[in-house]
């Protein structure tokens, strides 16, 4: 009987005009678009410079400034309240002040201070304004202490340890390569979680589940006709996402494909499940669209998708163990960007696992109390 049903669900599926469409466009515009505007890198930084100096070392700086691929260099202002200004009208987002005597005080082995002041209003922009400009300001001032012959004491300061850095498994910090996997999950989200939901509820307001409701199936056959079409879908949106990931990016993943495909349907089978829960409680669509997208974007915010979970508050932090999708980014990335195997990602599969196996026998006690 079971078949006849999972049968009925691809006519539904195939018959609206809109859903085929949806599910082949969803995921290439989610992976040809959002890689390129979902990005942590600041860029376009837009600064001002007040050299008070004038000498070559400080031009040298100024330069600097200038043709880094950060910043988009707006000039030099004559004082640091006509720069201020500028970031009063919104025209600049940080000022670099140069002191008097720059030059002269590295040259003699003091250290000048330079005032780095930025528009904290968007708090990324200015926080990483304000780094990158303090890291082209060190880089200067070492180059300038190794060079000076009067300032052995300080070219000494700066030869006392030699830093080394090693990026591993991304060595070109491409932030491609750590969002790809990361796009999975949200489209895992739309489309096995949604689509269900108005599935179950299109029927209660068309009428036909209650013919469903006086045959004589199962609540388990019923929720599995309705899981199983949708576990499909999850497994060509996946085959789709790589595909487009190999061919548009040249981004193969490191690790085992079939781990991405487990991982995907056991995230297809919480979300899909949490769908139909939310649809034997609702009544109408609009009521189903607003209690899922409610419970979707805070589990997508506190998942880790965007920021570190380490970052958020205890409180927050402890939302991480009941999210299944904080598991899957963890995991994906785990497989796709390290290269990890079955046991790096155990932890992740088990809470999965549980997860969606507690949720799945929800939908179905759900669906028996409105039967």
């Amino acid at each position: 009987m079971i078949k006849h049903f999972i049968r009925k669900e691809f006519l539904q599926i195939r018959r609206n005009a809109f859903l085929p469409r949806l599910i082949i466009a969803f995921p290439i515009v989610i992976m040809c678009v959002m890689p390129w505007v979902m990005q942590m890198e600041v860029k376009n930084i837009r600064v001002d410079v007040v050299d008070n100096d004038r000498s070559t070392t400080s031009q040298r700086l100024v330069h600097a400034v200038a043709q880094s691929r950060y910043f988009i260099f707006n000039g030099q202002k004559p004082s640091y309240q006509s720069a201020l200004a500028e970031v009063e009208r919104g025209k600049a987002d940080v000022v670099l002040v140069i002191p008097r005597h720059y030059g002269s005080d590295l040259a003699q082995g003091r250290h000048p201070q330079v005032l780095i002041a930025a528009n904290a209003v968007n708090g990324t922009k200015g926080s990483m304004g304000s780094a990158y400009l303090s890291q082209i300001v060190s880089e200067e001032a070492r180059v300038k202490s190794g060079e000076s012959p009067a300032d052995g004491m300080a070219a000494a300061n700066f030869s006392l340890f030699t830093l080394h850095s090693s990026l591993l498994y991304n060595p070109h910090q491409d932030y491609k390569l750590y969002m790809i996997p990361a796009l999975f999950a949200i489209v895992m989200m739309l489309m096995t979680g949604f689509l269900p939901t108005l599935n179950i509820v299109g029927e209660k307001e068309a009428g036909t589940i209650e013919q469903i409701n006086v045959t004589p199936v199962s609540p388990w056959a019923f929720i599995l006709a309705k899981l199983i079409p949708y576990w499909l879908i999850a497994l060509f949106v996946v085959t789709v996402c790589l595909l487009l990931a190999w061919l548009v990016y040249g981004i193969t993943p490191a690790g085992s494909v079939a781990l991405i495909y487990l991982l995907a349907m056991l995230l297809a089978l919480f979300f899909s499940s949490f769908g139909l829960i939310v649809s034997n409680y609702s009544d109408t669509m609009q009521q189903a669209v607003f209690v899922m997208w409610f419970f979707v974007v805070c589990i997508m915010l506190l998942s880790g998708l965007f920021t570190p979970t380490r970052s958020m508050p205890q409180w927050a932090y402890l939302t991480t163990y009941v999210n299944p999708m904080h598991y899957f980014i963890d995991a994906i990335r785990t497989v796709f960007i390290r290269g990890g195997g079955f046991l790096a990602i155990a932890h992740q599969v088990l809470a999965l696992l549980a997860i969606g196996l507690f949720m799945a026998v929800w939908a179905v006690k759900s669906y028996k109390k409105n039967s």
